[in-house]
């Protein structure tokens, strides 16, 4: 019987390994897992944060699953060698574990760019549940933060900590906040969204040292502004994990370099989720880390039964209570582009379309619930909208007539 490892235990390597046991009950199936903790939602640390989510309840599923499912998990585990070539793996406390097919799914790493002060005590990132419960005891006990990152994870954070009652400060590198899923006039409208909670935003913000003396006293942009905070956390984004792939002298860009089977360098080693870099992109978002984990699961149980082909550029996110989803070509601006927009900023609302050749490619939604679904459904339909561009900017409009077109 084959003998199927997984190295990591986020969404891709879990979804992978429940694929594998429903497409061949009993197999030899095993998760390797650096940290102590089984599955979590790693999206819902803020919410752990902020004391509206209790730390039982962001666990995907009880320990005894997995041992329902034929899923061995080996928690406290971290791989430090792969050879390919031996078909093995070396773990840290020296156990060497074989394997006919492996998954790597080690998902990526908080970025700490190379600031001035990164190493003082009270300087975080949030990444792991140890992460997030450091984060919320040392909240407890100071006043005023600071948010280095106006993405989505850094205004979490950000709604976290005024959850905790402290001032907070959110500083973004960009023009506006949350530059992968918004537009400048979206993100003027959650600006002020913002604004109501009582949390400060500032853009074409260079953050260029962190002050202190031993522990954090300000934050001191490179135009010679200083905020200040009794605790920083940084939230500029990940990178792949691609230590151990590099390592094992697998195909390294971005990411771990992948086929349309999501197939490394090497022969029986796949790769899924955060770590993998498919068709020259890194998607890092859930949606992409479960299509990707499928097909590598299909492949390792049939080689080349699957074929992975990319994932729509498609999240559905809740930042700060507002409800968020972008669709596509959502932020492109390029000259072949038709943007058609529809601003709310009383009731935080906001609606961006982008048509090209009469289609819709890309669709930017906030507090746009009942419009999503008849949106998604032109777009993948491919419907020359062209001749309704004043109805798709109505109120409410009459998505019957349109998708009947």
């Amino acid at each position: 019987m084959d003998r199927y490892v997984i190295i990591g235990n986020g969404v891709a390597g879990v979804t992978a390994a429940q694929s594998i046991a429903r497409a061949q009950p009993g197999a030899d199936l095993h998760i390797y897992a650096a940290e102590p903790y089984p599955y979590y939602r790693r999206p819902q640390l803020p919410d752990y944060i902020a004391g509206i989510v209790a730390e039982a309840d962001i666990f995907y599923r009880p320990p005894e699953w997995y041992e329902q499912q034929g899923i061995c998990v080996h928690l406290n585990a971290p791989v430090v060698e792969l050879d390919p070539q031996a078909h093995c793996l070396r773990l840290a406390d020296g156990t060497a574990v074989p394997y006919d097919r492996l998954l790597l799914a080690t998902g990526g790493l908080a970025w700490m760019p190379p600031i001035e002060g990164a190493r003082r005590a009270g300087v975080f990132t949030l990444r792991t549940l140890d992460d997030a419960r450091a984060i919320r005891q040392f909240a407890q006990s100071v006043r005023r933060g600071v948010v280095i990152g106006g993405g989505l994870l850094g205004l979490e954070t950000a709604r976290a900590l005024r959850a905790l009652g402290l001032e907070v400060t959110v500083l973004e590198f960009a023009p506006y906040l949350m530059p992968r899923q918004l537009d400048r006039e979206g993100a003027a409208v959650l600006e002020m969204l913002l604004r109501r909670m009582d949390i400060q935003t500032v853009t074409s913000a260079v953050t260029e040292a962190i002050l202190g003396d031993g522990a954090v006293r300000a934050v001191r942009l490179k135009d010679g502004r200083e905020f200040p905070a009794d605790i920083v956390v940084c939230s500029t984004g990940i990178r792949s994990d691609v230590a151990l792939a590099r390592q094992a002298g697998l195909t390294v860009n971005r990411g771990v370099v992948v086929d349309e089977h999501l197939q490394t360098s090497a022969p029986d080693v796949y790769a899924a989720g955060d770590v993998a870099e498919a068709g020259g992109i890194v998607y890092g978002i859930v949606p992409a880390a479960i299509e990707q984990a499928r097909a590598a699961a299909a492949n390792m149980v049939a080689p080349g039964s699957a074929t992975y082909s990319g994932t729509l550029p498609a999240t559905t996110l809740k930042v700060v209570g507002a409800e968020l989803t972008s669709l596509g070509e959502c932020v492109a601006e390029s000259n072949d582009l038709v943007q058609l927009r529809r601003a709310d900023p009383q009731n935080g609302r906001y609606r961006k379309l982008a048509l090209r050749d009469g289609r819709i490619v890309g669709a930017i939604l906030l507090n746009e619930r009942e419009h999503t679904s008849p949106i998604r459904q032109l777009m993948e339909r491919g419907t020359d909208v062209s001749a309704y561009t004043e109805l798709l900017m109505e109120e409410n409009p009459n998505w019957s007539r349109l998708i009947a077109a």
